[in-house]
This record gives C-alpha cells, structure tokens and sequence, in this order.
C-alpha cells in the first residue's frame, strides 16, 4: 500500500474555482481566508494527517477498538496523534471565535477533515461528531451550556455525540422509547437505551458530552414529541472539569465489517435512575435542533466519501505503475479506464461536497437576507446530494481499487480491501442514501415552489453559455435539457412513482452537477494555461479528467431518465 499524500494543490484549485474561496474572504468574519492562508493550513493539516493519522490506520484496523468493564481503549498511538490534534487546534478551525476558534469558513474545515478522513476514516470519526456537536449547540444553546461546554468542544479537550438511534427506531426516529423526566431543578433524569453510537465511549479525550433524543412525560406521539438533551459523561464541577460519573455507560460495542478503530457503542442512560441531562432549545423541538447536527454532518459523510476514494485512487495508481504482468499493467487500456473512472469521481465529488460547503458558508455570512435565504436553498439542495451521490462514489472507487489490484486486492496484508470496507458505511449512517434520494425528490424540490432547482438550473446555464470548450458546453447544455426533463418528471409523480424514482433522480443530480464543476474547472484550467498562471501539469489533467467524466460518466448519470420515467409498478415484488 502506498503512503498517503494529501492532494492540496488538487484542494486548493477546488476552494478557488468552485467555492470561490477569494469572494468568500470578503464576506464578514472571513477576512483572513485567502488562497495563500488556505494553503498554509493544508500544508499543516498535511502533515499531521500524513504522519500522525495514517500510520495508525493499519494497526486501527487489525487491533481495534476494546472493549472491558465498561471502558473502550483504542489502540497504542491513538491518544497521543489526538492530542496533537486538538493542540494545535483542528477543531476549532470554523467555530465560533468567542468560544475559542477562529471563525474560518465551514469548506475551509472540509478540505482539512478530507485529508483527516483520507489518513484514517475510523479515527477522524470522533472528531468529526465534535463538529456537528458544536454546530448544534452554537446554534441552539443557552448562553450557560456554550460558555460551559462550547470551549471545551472548541478545543477538542471534551469530545461530542449524537444519539438518535433505538432498537425499534432507527430511521423512524419518532419511535424512540428514551424517556426524559423533569427534576424539578432545571435538569432531567434521562432513561434508555441507545444503539451504533459512533465513538459513544473512548480513552482519548477527559469527557464526552452527548446529545440525545428523548421525550418529555407530556409529549405528543411520534417526531413532534422528540427533545433534545445534552448529558456528560462526568458532570462538570464548579470550575467546569469533568467531576462526578453521570450515570450514562457503553456496555457493549458491535463488531464490524469496517471502521474497527471507531468504537460503535450501546448506551445506557439511567440505569441507576441518576442519569442528568439538560434541555437543549425548546421542549418538543429536538428534532429540529438535531437536524442541525445531522445536516452538518452529511456534508462531513460526503466528504468521508471524497476521503475514501482519494486514499483508494491513489494506492490503485501507485500498484498500477509497479505492478508487471505483460509489462507494467497501467499500460493496459481497461486499467487505465479503471484508474480514470476512480480520479473523474474522486474529483467530481470532492467539487460537490466543497460547492455545498461553501453554500453553507454563504447562507451563514452574507449581509443581505434575500442572499442568504438563496444560499440556503442552495446548501439544503445540495447536501443530500452530497450525502449520497459522494458516499456511493467512495464505494464505486473503493472497489474498483480492488479490480486494479486483481487477486492481491481480495488479500487483506495488502490494505485496500481495508478501503471497501471503511467506505461501505458511509452510504447507511446519517440517513441511508435512499432516504437522501427521498429527502431531495420530496422535499428540497418542492421548497419554495422548487426555487432552488430552477436557481441552480440557472446558474449552471449562465456558466455553460462563457466556457470556451465548445465539445465540454454542448454536452453540458444537453445535460441540462435533461436535467429539466427530469424535474418535471419528478414532479408529475404521485407519491408512490416519487419513492420509486428518487434515488435514479439524485444519481442524474449528481451527474450533471458534477458535470458542471468539472467545466468550470476545466474552463478555468484553460484560462491560466494561457495567461501563463499555475503549474501546467495540474491545469492540463484538471481537462483530461474534466474532458473524461463528461464524455464517460456524464452520459451514465443522463441514462436515469428512463427510470425516472419508468411506471412504479415495476418495483412490484410478488408473493
């Protein structure tokens, strides 16, 4: 297996041309996030990922995480690469400048966390759920809780999770069964069950604050009466350190296919009636306030599959230009239509994911009100797109690492299986990729009267019509034809047809937003190849992988027309 190398200068083209980081810098708060800066944190952030992260990804894999009287050890190394982690402040890199961070855009820390991902998905978990953790209680925190618990979240010293899922209640979060009691002094006792938390329980941080569903005594049946409460796993003492153990306990942790250095726990909340938590926002609006959490998080799921297929990209090509079998075999013209087919969606989603990065950037900064509501409409369109679209991309390039590597792939010394493995998750937590596919089909297209998809529509257009490549604007043009199409499929069917069509349809989103940024790069590629800016090596395969998803994986995507038309009857299974 190859070492891992962080691809910055393939980031750093992607924050300038398509999250158009040089106009995000001069939106309120975003001053100091110029190329030039974003390029010094990727350096750093390189670093630490490639010599910190990396190497504990095998040994993650093999050793686990462990599980003994109720405690979860990670392996050897893990606490220390943490440690450096929060010390030099990666997770605090787009929080709130009051609570301790600094308050740089939100694709900023994207980029960084790709390359966390990339080194070591397993391990970049936990910091991850601190992100959305932070996010949430930023937005629907008293002023108490933040100043708290924010600082410690901020600095990575606490780490956070999210705890949605129950036995009976998995994706129907309505069902949950974890009771929240008032205790007459502002605080709760909290009672049940929670299962697949991710990083529920660890060694690596002092505490742990975890955010979960709940409900009140009094609450209405299903999603309306679900709360949201925060619970640590030691109640801080007066001088805000960890103090006495709440009664909030791992007690078992799931063996899995992949991720094995992600401890993926069964809470138990209130076993001894003595489990305290605290109201986050208001009574019977925590779903809401979870989706905070989970919106941020997809765009991070997203990115963990623009992080797998990278790590996977770069191990196939490495194999391929050593590997001999009737001479080196990245000679061989399906490797390399396999090689090239893993870069196109390795680029194609990392281009998505940063595009709804910055949206979500966008919606947070900019002055006017009109300009952040189009901004918002922007990000919530795109972020399952994101979800899925990325994730199942990490699977499709994952796998294809393994053909490239023949019979050596299927062996696990030689580490790209591991890949496969780490990635297949990505596609089922933080909603399933059907329900993403439902998300958009059922409601981001109809916001608004379906603003959003006719907004992006028309900014796609816009862009096609100044591109200098006529053969890369007429296919994209075609594209968009189809993509109209498409959306006024969609809305003609009932809500059956709209179910059975939805994941065909955000395949074709996927596709031809995709598409779309590859132009604009290439486009833009063009243009400093002949003002004489940038390094030409990078410029002329930015168009060969722009010029080779259009012509090769652009036309897959459009080939979901005929599903998303097909009669849902055909999805009949019989007795």
């Amino acid at each position: 297996m190859a070492d891992y190398r962080a691809p910055t200068q393939e980031q750093l083209f992607v924050l300038e041309t398509v999250a158009d980081l040089t106009e995000l810098s001069t939106l309120p708060g975003f001053e100091d996030a110029t190329l030039d800066m974003a390029g010094q944190i990727l350096a750093e952030s390189a670093r630490l990922a490639e010599q910190g992260f990396a190497p504990l990804n095998g040994i993650g894999d093999r050793e686990g995480a462990r599980f003994a009287d109720g405690k979860v050890t990670l392996p050897a190394g893990f606490a220390q690469v943490y440690q450096d982690y929060a010390t030099a402040g990666w997770n605090g890199l787009s929080a709130d400048p009051a609570a301790g961070g600094q308050g740089l855009p939100f694709v900023l820390s994207v980029a960084v966390q790709e390359q966390f991902t990339a080194a070591n998905m397993a391990f970049a978990l936990c910091p991850m759920l601190s992100l959305s953790a932070i996010e949430a209680l930023q937005a629907h925190g008293d002023d108490a809780m933040k100043a708290l618990y924010l600082p410690k979240l901020v600095s990575g010293e606490w780490t956070g999770t999210m705890l949605l899922t129950e036995p009976q209640a998995g994706s129907d979060v309505g069902a949950l069964r974890t009771s929240a009691t008032p205790a007459g002094d502002g605080t709760y006792r909290l009672k049940g069950q929670k299962i697949f938390i991710t990083w529920g329980e660890h060694d690596l941080a002092e505490n742990i604050v975890h955010f979960i569903l709940a409900r009140l005594p009094d609450a209405p049946a299903g999603s309306k009466g679900i709360s949201l409460f925060l619970a640590p796993k030691f109640l801080p003492d007066a001088d805000g350190n960890p103090g006495v153990r709440n009664d909030a306990r791992c007690i078992a942790i799931e063996h899995k296919m992949g991720i094995h250095a992600s401890p993926t726990c069964t809470m138990a909340f209130g076993e001894t009636g003595d489990c305290l938590g605290w109201l986050v926002g208001e009574p019977n609006g925590g779903l809401a306030a979870m989706f905070t959490m989970m919106n941020h998080a997809r765009v991070n799921v997203g990115n963990q599959g623009v992080a797998i297929a990278e790590r996977a990209s770069q191990d196939a090509l490495a194999y391929a230009r050593e590997r001999v079998q009737f001479g080196p075999i990245i000679g061989h013209p399906d490797v390399r239509r396999m090689l090239m087919t893993m870069r196109s969606l390795t680029q194609a989603a990392r281009a998505i994911v940063y595009a709804n990065a910055a949206a979500v950037d966008r919606a947070h900064k900019e002055s006017d009100p009109e300009r952040r509501a189009y901004w918002k409409r922007r990000a919530d369109l795109l972020t399952p797109i994101s979800k899925a679209w990325a994730t199942d991309a990490g699977i499709e390039v994952t796998s294809l690492a393994i053909q490239v590597h023949g019979g050596a792939g299927f062996i696990e010394e030689t580490g790209v299986a591991r890949h496969y493995r780490d990635a297949r998750i990505a596609a089922i937590y933080e909603g399933t990729n059907g329900i993403q596919a439902m998300d958009l089909a059922g409601r981001k297209l109809r916001l608004d009267n379906g603003a959003a998809m006719r907004e992006l529509e028309t900014t796609i257009a816009r862009d096609v019509a100044g591109w200098t490549d006529a053969e890369m604007q007429g296919a994209m043009t075609a594209a968009l034809d189809q993509l109209a199409r498409a959306r006024e499929a969609m809305l003609a069917h009932d809500q059956v047809g709209l179910g059975a069509a939805a994941t065909p349809f955000l395949a074709l989103c996927g596709g031809v937003i995709g598409g779309w940024l590859f132009g604009r790069q290439a486009d833009r590629a063009a243009r400093k190849l002949v003002a004489n800016e940038g390094d030409p090596a990078l410029l002329q395969d930015k168009q060969a992988v722009a010029s080779f998803f259009v012509t090769q994986r652009l036309p897959v995507a459009l080939a979901q027309i005929a599903a998303i038309r097909a009669p849902s009857d055909q999805l009949e299974i019989p007795d």
